[in-house]
């Protein structure tokens, strides 16, 4: 997924918004985004938007942390067979992430879903959590989108220490160390975060490209205005959509006259170039 959008969990109308401005995935927020005393009836509101939901885009929850059975009892409210996943803030390391598995696969069984039907989207809040990425990322095989999100002001930025700054120079390393990790780990759908100037749609189309960089294939986001930009960044192009189909043209005619790597367009390309480029199509595609 290219775009995860944050949704407060006390506006469950604003999936409308969510749609409309293309997001790939609303995360229906129960943390941060809720007062404690309105997070029972935030609660109801989110299980009852996640079982009337019928378009097209994902729905995640992000849960409160495990450290409370309110989490599990979050758990139980919302699994439902059109809820996509679950997010799981101050993960501290993979026993958190077995204990999110276990639960998940009790809601599941309780709610007649398939084994392993709700993705985890475990949070890497604090300096251990990013240590153990990779531990992390292999806990469970429902683990999915995971990476570094270094929003301004975060959890992140108090944790580690660093200076926030537009660029994202502080943070690089850390952005891509997280996401070498995440790929070791198999996780199939590496993401970052977050860019928290709402109007600053220049910086964020920067940020969002350096993610793209490194490797990542999605973010997640705090306001419509961003999906967008999120958006096109994660997604080809249409010239880098014709190069893919003229490259994967010219390596399967050189295959068949029994020629390995080629010159295509001045730069020297095989098979693996190839493969990259399928996969490129694929996800254009969906």
């Amino acid at each position: 997924m290219r775009s995860l959008l944050f949704v407060p969990g006390t506006r469950t109308g604003w999936l409308a918004k969510a749609e409309a401005a293309g997001a790939d995935a609303a995360i229906l927020d129960l943390e941060d985004a809720v007062p404690a005393e309105d997070k029972p009836a935030a609660r109801r509101q989110v299980a009852a938007a996640v079982a009337a939901h019928t378009g097209d885009m994902a729905l995640f929850i992000r849960i409160n942390p495990l450290d409370s059975w309110a989490a599990a009892e979050e758990l139980r409210a919302v699994a439902h067979a059109r809820l996509t996943g679950v997010v799981v803030p101050k993960v501290a390391g993979p026993d958190d992430v077995r204990l999110a598995d276990r639960l998940l696969s009790w809601c599941e069984r309780e709610h007649g879903l398939p084994d392993g039907h709700l993705a985890l989207v475990p949070l890497l809040e604090s300096a251990a959590a990013l240590h153990d990425a990779r531990d992390i990322g292999r806990a469970a095989p429902r683990v999915a989108y995971l990476g570094a999100v270094t929003g301004r002001g975060g959890d992140v930025e108090r944790a580690v220490g660093y200076r926030w700054s537009p660029s994202g120079a502080e943070t690089l390393a850390l952005r891509s160390r997280v996401l070498l990790d995440v790929r070791a780990a198999g996780v199939p759908c590496p993401v970052g975060g977050l860019w928290t100037t709402i109007g600053d749609l220049d910086g964020l189309r920067a940020f969002a490209e350096q993610n793209r960089s490194l490797g990542y294939e999605g973010m997640m986001a705090i306001h419509p205005s961003h999906v967008p930009a999120i958006n096109a960044v994660f997604s080809p192009n249409p010239e880098e959509i014709a190069r893919f189909e003229r490259l994967i043209v010219a390596v399967d005619e050189a295959r068949a006259r029994g020629a390995g790597a080629i010159t295509f367009e001045g730069e020297m390309v095989d098979e693996a170039m190839a493969v990259r480029a399928r996969a490129a199509l694929r996800r254009a595609k969906r």
